[in-house]
């Protein structure tokens, strides 16, 4: 765990002072949904995030143990990064953050039609999306 400050002992600020940026919070969104991602996959994310912010907020969430970096199968010069059991606990945040997007903006139609799923039966959903994130981790 990092020893970074905490403003306080509030949950709410101790965990933000985790995965509280925007950046940290669409690195794990593109971890959930891709379970493992390089560098350069990160660049081409549309949000356009700045090389030295990735590389920082990528070594806080390692350092936090919400991912973790590993050998890339295929090339010497490039690492894998996967959430770990931590990170993918954040999935029914990620997944509330989304239902209250809906609420107040408009979403793409692909979004939405996940939305429609979370709905019919959001404990069924987020568990299935664990079980299989969590197959990727082991």
């Amino acid at each position: 765990m990092s020893t970074s400050k905490k403003r306080s002992d509030c949950p709410i600020s101790s965990s933000l002072d985790v995965w509280g940026d925007k950046w940290s919070l669409l690195i794990v969104r593109d971890l959930m949904f891709s379970k493992q991602c390089t560098y350069g996959d990160f660049l081409k994310s549309d949000e356009k995030i700045a090389t030295n912010i990735l590389a920082s907020r990528l070594l806080m969430l390692e350092q936090n143990g919400i991912i973790t970096k590993q050998d890339h199968p295929d090339s010497k010069a490039k690492v894998l990064y996967k959430l770990t059991e931590k990170g993918i606990d954040l999935m029914p945040l990620l997944i509330e953050i989304n239902l209250w997007a809906e609420k107040y903006s408009i979403i793409p139609e692909s979004q939405a039609m996940i939305l429609k799923e979370v709905k019919k039966d959001k404990a069924g959903f987020i568990g299935k999306q664990i079980d299989v994130l969590k197959r990727e981790v082991l």
